[in-house]
């Protein structure tokens, strides 16, 4: 689940859904998975939303980081049902921390990274134009959705360079791995955020004048299947908050 999912592909995005709605899910999930919000009573929703995001990948012909995914999460979901009541002491609280772990956060990041290869910048920007955010908020946004996919790509690069020098786990030279890699990555890290803030000031992000696109973006019948999913578990929040369930 490593190089190819950040990498943006616009012809190969399987199911066609709006920014606007990628975010709105990636929202749900951080609120109802990963922070438990409403309790038991709304976590039988939680499968389906750590369902979402294998299927999107599966539509967007991930097939591999989607069966990674599928895997790592039935195996922390199911250890943590059939072996959390089972153990004790130090051997319980690390499969408890662990499969918790796994089963709250790697839903959410699997959403974001699916969102982030599906969307361009273009799209991206568009749709928070249409929300009319303030462009000091739209410029280091878009900044930002550029620059995890191209760090991960650096630190690649970095890595198979470094095999090359056995400046690896392992290798003769373990104790030059800070060195050799974390410091140009660092070094990249700075040099990219700089890069992309020019980039994003040179398409006229920061101008006066209203910014132009050629992308189309706008609701359709998935996204307002999607949205309807993500407003459920707000309403049995709100039936709940004032007593009725």
């Amino acid at each position: 689940m490593g190089k190819g999912i950040l990498q943006t592909s616009v012809q190969n995005r399987g199911l066609v859904l709006d920014p606007r709605t990628k975010l709105l899910l990636l929202f749900t999930m951080a609120v109802f998975v990963l922070g438990y919000m409403g309790g038991e009573k709304l976590q039988l929703l939680t499968p389906i939303f750590c369902i979402l995001p294998a299927v999107f990948l599966l539509t967007a012909k991930k097939y591999k980081t989607a069966i990674g995914y599928i895997l790592i999460y039935s195996a922390s979901f199911l250890a943590f049902v059939f072996w959390g009541e089972k153990t004790s002491g130090i051997i319980n609280f690390l499969l408890l921390g662990i499969c918790g772990i796994l089963a709250r956060f790697l839903p959410c990041m699997m959403m974001g990274a699916y969102m982030i290869s599906t969307t361009t910048v273009s799209e991206f920007t568009a749709a928070m134009q249409r929300m009319h955010l303030s462009e000091k908020i739209i410029i280091p946004l878009s900044v930002m959705f550029r620059f995890f996919p191209t760090v991960i790509d650096e630190f690649a690069s970095i890595n198979a360079a470094m095999k090359m020098r056995d400046i690896r786990i392992g290798g003769r030279n373990f104790s030059k791995m800070f060195e050799y890699r974390i410091v140009p990555l660092m070094t990249c890290c700075v040099k990219i955020g700089e890069e992309l803030s020019a980039a994003a000031l040179t398409r006229g992000l920061g101008g006066t004048v209203h910014r132009t696109n050629i992308c189309r973006i706008g609701l359709h019948i998935q996204d307002i299947l999607v949205i309807l999913l993500c407003l459920v578990p707000l309403v049995l929040l709100l039936f709940q908050t004032i007593g009725i369930l």
